[in-house]
């Protein structure tokens, strides 16, 4: 039996071309990229896989796109990896001697092995992905964050056996503002309105790092967990100050009504005293009447 890869990508350049040299080796690797303006697509080609376009329209995310990449793909049975994820060669072997056998199991749980910079983040093992299945018993949702929904009986990869785990390679800081970025605007345009007060933006951040640091156990590595922390933080504090823009839009100071010039020569205007107001617009009506007679006494 054959193995389709499928790999969603957009502006994946810094991790694809390892995470394409690991799956050499499978009968097929699809590509599905979300119009990326830097290098992806050429760096897929020149792996050898096939590249297929969809229109990334308004989307942060790949979900949307995900059904779209897997009917792409030519074989029966399909694994889905992300940019930064490396399919170690035990795995590969493991999937191969699944598909020979599959039995009546349409879908499988495989761990994932998650690093916080140079640590790897052991409280989070195993993080079981479902990411490997028989392709027409498969249905994955366009939103944010979704998970797969596999018709048939599902499987798990043993936890224990490390070795059979995907690598989530560590995202850089520039990756993880990024990501704060996307994954903010992506809770926006799923979640619709929701009210923002000081407890979401002052409070929820600092429970946050309390939550990653302390009680997920992030203290444990050091440096790397502490940005881990405040990166976690930064992202709710994020998320809701998005929000709360997004809620107050229609009143923002030269916003969708193009107030901006009116507003500040009202402004400008409340800020003088009354007397030096009434001063001023007699000033400027002595001057309209002087250009008036001007503009007379040369038409006569």
């Amino acid at each position: 039996m054959s193995i389709s890869v499928v790999i969603n990508t957009y502006n994946s350049s810094r991790t694809l071309a390892k995470v394409l040299d690991a799956v050499k080796s499978f009968d097929e690797i699809v590509v599905c990229d979300m119009e990326s303006t830097d290098n992806t697509v050429e760096i897929a080609k020149k792996a050898g896989a096939r590249v297929v376009t969809f229109p990334k329209k308004h989307y942060t995310y790949a979900d949307p796109a995900r059904n779209y990449a897997i009917r792409q793909a030519h074989n029966d049975w399909v694994l889905v990896i992300d940019h930064d994820e490396i399919v170690t060669p035990e795995l590969r072997q493991a999937l191969y001697k699944f598909v020979n056998r599959p039995g009546e199991v349409k879908g499988i749980y495989i761990p994932r092995r998650n690093f916080i910079l140079d640590r790897f983040r052991r409280s989070s093992y195993p993080d079981y992905q479902l990411r490997f299945f028989y392709r027409d018993n498969v249905n994955w949702p366009s939103e944010f964050n979704s998970e797969p929904e596999v018709n048939g009986e599902v499987s798990k990869l043993p936890s224990n056996r490390q070795e059979l785990a995907l690598i989530h390679l560590p995202a850089s800081i520039n990756h993880l503002i990024d990501r704060i970025k996307r994954y903010s605007a992506a809770n926006l345009s799923t979640q619709g309105p929701k009210n923002v007060n000081l407890v979401h933006v002052a409070v929820l951040p600092f429970a946050t790092f309390i939550n990653t640091y302390f009680v997920k156990g992030a203290m444990r590595y050091g440096v790397a967990g502490f940005i881990s922390a405040a990166t976690d933080s930064i992202g709710t504090f994020y998320r809701h100050a998005k929000q709360y823009e997004h809620n107050v839009r229609h009143k923002l100071v030269g916003g969708a009504d193009g107030e901006l010039p009116h507003l500040l020569a009202e402004a400008k205007r409340e800020s003088i005293p009354q007397y030096e107001r009434i001063l001023i617009d007699e000033e400027r009506q002595r001057e309209e009447e002087l250009a008036e007679k001007r503009d007379s006494d040369a038409n006569l």
